[in-house]
């Protein structure tokens, strides 16, 4: 129906502009066929009076001579005449004197004497011409925008059109610019892999640019009004409405299609201002009934404002900690991270870090600050992983309690030539020397980036960092840093900075976060896991409240605090048990049940960072093994705590629902004033709604709205004084419409007398599902609300009268008695499209799978050889040279045109026939031949799109130089054939984007192969079973 509604408006338009510009010409030829009428002469003979003084000369004579530059006349005035068109004037430069000639000729010849004019006067009176021609411009630009249309008011006769319409007259006033492009876009691609018919490709390019608006009126009581923009960004951005309002004594007073409003003088029920479809207004008697029909464009929202800040909520669970975005130094600064936060506001360390440069692994372009780096795990550690690695004896320039490149011998053993070449790194690193494994041990990363100081802060007290945007899974994390110690001259440095070491030399930095996720190496310990975002900025210290809660499996309701254990956690508040309650608001030690709000958690020390909203515990591990240590009975810690979140990855902890029932809640306000952003832009005009401590207030008296840039200022002072809770309600039309709202109902309203007026209102808003298979949680509604509402005012001589009468005070205006109340009842439904029982779908078990199609053939590329297999691929080994490809033979990958699967085609080539393509290595396969229980959707192809693999065991492969027989090969025979082809292999390898499988949920690889022996020979005969090869895949 509302689809109906929008093309009868734009055919009536249409139809409207096309007729009036039909009528306008008729109207011009009418105009000018007209005969010009010689108006009477109104000069009668006796009002001729003689003169007996004339003596033949005017008392205004006419100036001689010519003035080229007053427009061709002695004076620039109406009186006198412009000059014919045959009349020519003329400026011609002569070198000689340096002077210009004006003249002024009908044909050849001079009807007055030339003049002559200086340079100087010459330059006035080019300037003077050309703002006269420029303002000229702009008065007639400005005339034509003041009113007048290019189409012409157009005047029909007739009573009747008089008495429908209000009058006689049509006026269409269009405005704006249209753009057409017409255009043929030819390409050639010089392409051998295309066919020669696909090489050539030619397209029609039409492109329109379209900025209109018309108003139209028919008479009085018709109007039309639309703007349409085709490179508008949303839909609402283009507005329509057709318009009829009948007089003072009709009983219709309002019919409106297109972009209607349903404003309602009510708080519970406050109708909407973004609605397309048909808008009644009836009225009998003292009665009006309003009715709409019509699709809701917007959606309504509610903010709560509390002393002038606008209030938030969160609820934040204990596994969702700040992933790869916090990690500790060392593991030192790890040991002593929660002896120092006893101390809080103090922090208890004797370390001060002067210096610190970060780096990542590069995605995207180089930058200026790459470097090749090799970060090693164990550096600065006086207890280290590897065996291999032996911590040096304490002397007197050295304390084992504190970093350094001396902690053990890992970093002189290293800091050879080897390690600063990038290519030798891994044969270096791996050889028997070492036997260091790559993403356990160290990390090389060539081109690594340097953060800038803006992209991370660090704890020069607690030596942590904390990176401002998340790392990916496979991104590598290292350091190098400086600090002193209280008390101590010595500067104490871990790894390299890159003013130490010249480039392209690779670098010696610590290694905080590998490529690779592994939660058995003490890299794990280094990532913290006590952080959280509860997603505000600037958080105001004041009303800001955090709790932490705990929900039983009992009665499933959070509560603050323990109903069970010892003295130390049973009745007390979490919070106080966590350490985040251990000061008052003077900062004394003495808890108040309130979350202590220590500011610069990040860079001095404390429990919150209030710039970007993080919490940091004061533990390493809040609700795991620094809660147990509370308990002191393993039966109850092992109930409560969840020492899986710190021992598994996040992913992993998440699949002990049982565990994860600490949660994080609280309230924060933003900064406080008299601006409160509504998170919206293009607010509808006069949909924002204003209450301070239930009262309705007046826009522009109390408040103003921008709605442009979603934005309410608070004018009353008194408001904002008050500390009255303010409660904003406001619609924002939706950016994308997907799912269709229709909103029909009525309002009645009936005027009882000047003073008092009550009436009725019943809404229904529907919602029609966008699939057939609904989710739980996305129902679509069916909700019908009603409601009734009155409204008294009157003024009141008498209260004015007994408020005079008390000492020192008058009044300076007449008071006022106003009483309004209103009811409203809510009928929650769902759409009939969910049948009558409503239901849906709690998982959606087919649309939950996702996958990774692998089958894009530009997606791989040749394979190299694998490393660390060296019983399967023996020519891997560091150090092998040439013979790294000896085995690899010849492999093709590609897929078959779809194309040539249609016999009667085109593009068919012309070598191939109806016995090739029935080939099983060239045919089409379905999906019914590997789903045979599949049922296919109309109109989408059958066929599956299948990657081919060809391998050629006995041909070389690419870069394979094997010759002669090797340790690592069987050689070439004399025509070129490799030996021992099953000895032999070919691959190809692709990137996956995902690399995080299990935060993904990624279990399995899915593949179908067809036999490749069904038919060798390409007889259609099928072979003896015969002696295959292997597949591998590798996930690296």
């Amino acid at each position: 129906m509302i689809r109906i509604i929008k093309y009868f408006i734009q055919f009536v338009s249409l139809f409207s502009l096309l007729l009036i510009v039909v009528w306008g010409a008729g109207a011009t030829f009418i105009g000018h066929n007209s005969k010009f009428q010689t108006p009477p002469d109104t000069i009668v003979d006796d009002s001729i009076i003689n003169d007996t003084n004339d003596t033949g000369e005017l008392p205004y004579p006419f100036k001689s001579g010519y003035d080229m530059t007053s427009d061709g006349n002695p004076d620039n005035n109406a009186l006198y005449l412009h000059n014919p068109p045959n009349v020519s004037d003329s400026i011609v430069y002569d070198p000689e004197t340096n002077s210009y000639i004006l003249t002024n000729k009908i044909g050849d010849y001079d009807i007055t004497p030339p003049s002559t004019m200086s340079f100087n006067d010459f330059k006035n009176y080019d300037t003077d011409k050309s703002l006269k021609e420029y303002w000229q411009e702009r008065t007639n630009t400005n005339g034509f925008l003041k009113g007048k249309s290019i189409i012409p008011k157009i005047h029909i006769g007739g009573e009747a059109f008089d008495k429908i319409f209000g009058g006689n007259t049509i006026d269409i006033r269009p405005q704006g610019s249209a753009e057409l492009i017409f255009g043929i876009k030819a390409m050639r691609r010089d392409d051998p892999s295309l066919d020669v018919k696909q090489r050539k490709t030619a397209s029609f390019d039409f492109q329109e640019k379209i900025q209109m608006s018309v108003s139209a009126k028919i008479g009085d009581k018709i109007e039309l009004g639309t703007n349409y923009n085709t490179e508008a960004s949303f839909d609402f951005e283009n507005k329509m409405k057709l318009a009829y309002e009948g007089k003072e004594d009709e009983i219709v007073k309002l019919i409106e299609a297109g972009d209607v409003t349903l404003p309602l003088n009510s708080t519970l029920i406050t109708g909407s201002q973004s609605l397309f479809g048909l808008k009644t207004k009836l009225q009998f008697g003292k009665t009006t009934f309003t009715g709409v029909f019509s699709q809701q464009k917007s959606k309504t929202s509610t903010i709560e404002v509390s002393g002038g800040a606008q209030q938030s909520k969160f609820d934040i669970k204990a596994d969702q900690y700040e992933e790869n975005k916090h990690f500790f130094i060392a593991q030192h600064f790890r040991n002593r991270y929660n002896d120092a936060m006893k101390t809080l506001p103090v922090i208890n360390s004797a370390i001060n870090i002067t210096k610190m440069e970060v780096w990542i692994t590069n995605v995207g372009a180089a930058t200026t600050d790459n470097r090749n780096i090799v970060a090693f795990m164990d550096l600065g550690e006086y207890k280290p992983y590897n065996n291999a690695i032996t911590p040096n004896s304490p002397s007197m320039n050295f304390s084992p309690q504190y970093p350094s490149d001396t902690s053990n011998n890992l970093y002189s053993n290293i800091n050879k030539p080897q390690i600063r070449n990038i290519n030798t790194v891994n044969s270096f690193l791996q050889g028997t020397m070492f036997n260091f494994v790559s993403g356990v041990d160290y990390e090389k990363v060539e081109l690594a980036r340097k953060l800038l100081p803006s992209e991370y802060t660090y704890n020069s007290k607690l030596g942590f960092i904390s990176i401002n945007s998340y790392l990916n899974s496979d991104q590598v994390l290292a350091v190098s840093y400086q600090y002193t110690i209280v008390g101590d001259p010595a500067v104490y440095q871990v790894g390299e900075f890159s003013t130490d070491i010249a480039g392209p030399n690779t670098l010696i930095v610590k290694l905080l976060k590998s490529s690779s996720l592994n939660t058995k190496i003490p890299l794990w310990n280094l990532m913290m896991k006590n952080v959280y975002s509860i997603g505000a900025y600037q958080v105001n210290s004041e009303d800001f409240r955090l709790n932490v809660v705990y929900t039983s499996n009992e009665n499933g309701v959070p509560i603050g605090y323990f109903t069970e254990g010892n003295d130390n956690v049973k009745a007390i508040p979490i919070i106080r048990i966590l350490n985040l309650d251990r000061l008052n608001t003077q900062l004394d030690p003495t808890p108040d049940g309130v979350f202590d709000f220590i500011d610069n958690a990040s860079t001095v020390g404390g429990t919150i960072q209030a710039s970007n909203g993080r919490i940091f515990f004061p533990l390493l591990e809040p609700f795991g093994k620094d809660l147990r240590e509370k308990f002191n009975d393993n039966t109850l810690a092992d109930k409560y705590c969840f020492d899986s979140l710190y021992t598994m990855t996040k992913t992993g902890a998440q699949q002990y629902p049982n565990k994860n029932k600490f949660s994080l809640q609280g309230i924060y306000k933003s900064a406080s004033g008299s601006e409160i952003s509504l998170n919206a832009m293009n607010v509808p005009q006069g949909s924002v709604k204003v209450t301070a401590g239930g009262i309705k207030l007046t826009e522009n008296v109390d408040y103003t709205v921008d709605y442009t840039l979603g934005r309410v200022k608070i004018i009353n002072e008194g408001i904002l004084n008050s500390g009255a809770p303010i409660q904003i309600t406001l619609e924002s039309n939706s950016l994308f419409n997907i799912q269709t709202k229709t909103l029909i109902g009525t309002h009645v309203e009936h005027i009882v007398n000047k003073n008092f007026t009550f009436g009725g209102t019943i809404l229904n808003l529907t919602e029609r599902p966008i699939t057939a298979k609904i989710n739980y949680g996305d129902e679509p509604i069916s909700n019908t609300i009603w409601g009734v509402n009155g409204n008294y005012e009157k003024e009141s001589q008498l209260i004015t009268k007994l408020l005079d009468m008390l000492p020192f005070y008058s009044t300076k205006a007449t008071s006022k008695v106003s009483l309004s109340g209103e009811f409203a009842h809510l009928i929650p439904g769902h759409a009939k499209a969910i049948s009558k029982a409503g239901i849906s779908y709690i998982d959606d078990f087919e649309g939950s799978k996702s996958s990774i199609d692998m089958k894009n053939i530009g997606s791989w590329y040749l394979a190299s050889t694998p490393q660390l297999q060296t019983n399967l691929f023996p020519e891997g080994a560091l150090g092998t040279g040439l013979a790294y490809r000896y085995n690899a033979a010849k492999l093709c990958w590609y897929v078959i045109d779809p194309s040539v699967f249609m016999l009667d085609g085109s593009l068919l080539p012309d070598n191939i026939n109806k016995d090739s393509l029935s080939n099983h290595y060239v045919r089409s396969v379905f999906e019914s031949e590997v789903f045979p229980n599949k049922e296919d959707p109309n109109g989408q192809p059958s066929n599956i799109a299948v990657l081919n693999l060809s391998f050629y065991p006995q041909e070389k492969g690419m870069y394979n130089y094997d010759a002669e027989p090797t340790v690592y090969s069987k050689g070439v025979s004399s025509d070129g054939k490799l030996f021992e082809p099953e000895t032999r292999w070919g691959g190809i390898m692709r990137k996956i984007e995902t690399t995080d499988f299990e935060s993904t949920n990624m279990e399995y690889i899915e593949f179908w192969m067809m036999d490749p022996f069904i038919d060798p020979d390409g007889s259609g005969s099928k072979q003896p079973i015969q002696e295959g090869g292997d597949l591998y895949f590798n996930l690296g």
